[in-house]
């Protein structure tokens, strides 16, 4: 049960020792296996006093690990295509907290999905409802060099909408980007970047809980 090639290991733990007419101590190790096995507190073991259960301490978050950004829900597209450029607009919309891993450098907003046009059933599937945490990428960076495409997904801010969207193939000479959707039933479509305003790379996403 614990692991060991030998029940001997164990089964000398109950044999009293002659000597001193006392049960053998069992060993560190023997306490640390029996202790993270069965979830027993180890000093308890030991003792016989306190909580026979090991007590999980939660963890706190480091608030410097909580970033607050802007959330453009999927009701609010048309107005980010109005506003984005609008820092007066950006401070009207609400924030959502994400946990990251490291300090965060450069311009973050969350998206929200709307459509099913990233969903295509498998666990890299975007869900509508979902909330995308995107960095933006600067444009010289778009609109001169080529876009890390097999790395990331990303939100298009197009002049006919929000997009959410893998790009497949990123033309630099031409000023275009084909796009691709998950979802089968959504052709690719090449996109002028003249006609785009901004893209941002999808960092991290929430879900809300669904039944």
């Amino acid at each position: 049960m614990l692991g060991y090639s030998s029940s001997q290991k164990i089964n000398r733990l109950f044999i009293i020792d002659e000597r001193n007419n006392k049960y053998p101590t069992p060993s560190s190790t023997i306490l640390s296996d029996i202790s993270n096995r069965f979830d027993i507190d180890p000093s308890w073991l030991m003792t016989g006093e306190g909580n026979k259960k090991k007590v999980v301490e939660a963890i706190p978050i480091d608030v410097n690990c909580i970033l607050n950004v802007p959330l453009v829900n999927q009701y609010a597209y048309a107005g980010y295509l109005c506003g984005y450029a609008d820092a007066e607009y950006i401070e009207t919309l609400p924030t959502i907290p994400f946990i990251v891993d490291h300090e965060a450098h450069g311009h973050y907003i969350a998206f929200e999905v709307r459509g099913d046009s990233m969903n295509d059933g498998t666990e890299e599937s975007y869900l509508e409802g979902d909330r995308l945490l995107c960095r933006e990428i600067k444009r010289e960076l778009w609109i001169d060099s080529k876009l890390h495409i097999r790395k990331w997904d990303f939100v298009i801010v197009h002049k006919e909408g929000v997009l959410i969207k893998r790009i497949v193939e990123h033309n630099v000479e031409n000023g275009t980007i084909t796009v691709h959707s998950l979802n089968p039933i959504y052709p690719d479509k090449v996109i002028s970047l003249a006609e785009v305003y901004q893209i941002f790379n999808v960092i991290e996403f929430l879900r809300p809980k669904r039944r």
